[in-house]
């Protein structure tokens, strides 16, 4: 599977936003769930599909955090931008 990948150290409340031009899964995951979704595996994650940009994912605790975007299995070329606001 391809996707978009970055990590980010967060603090609670920090927000992630994602500008997007197209229709696509994006999700946030600690390091556990980051390490089972790249083997395929049941994990768990903040986020989901974004129909509408931007799209905002807040922190629920401090940490590492992964950003992961992906196409849902669709073609194409994806453009994105992503900031992070201090909450």
């Amino acid at each position: 599977m391809e996707y978009l990948h970055q990590d980010f150290h967060l603090a609670s409340g920090d927000v992630v936003e994602v500008e997007l031009d197209r229709q696509v899964n994006v999700r946030l995951l600690n390091d556990a769930d980051y390490r089972s979704f790249r083997r395929g595996q049941q994990h768990r994650y903040y986020g989901g599909l974004a129909k509408v940009s931007p799209f905002r994912l807040r922190a629920p605790r401090a940490g590492h955090w992964h950003l992961v975007i992906d196409l849902a299995g669709y073609a194409g070329r994806l453009r994105t931008c992503v900031r992070v606001m201090k909450g």
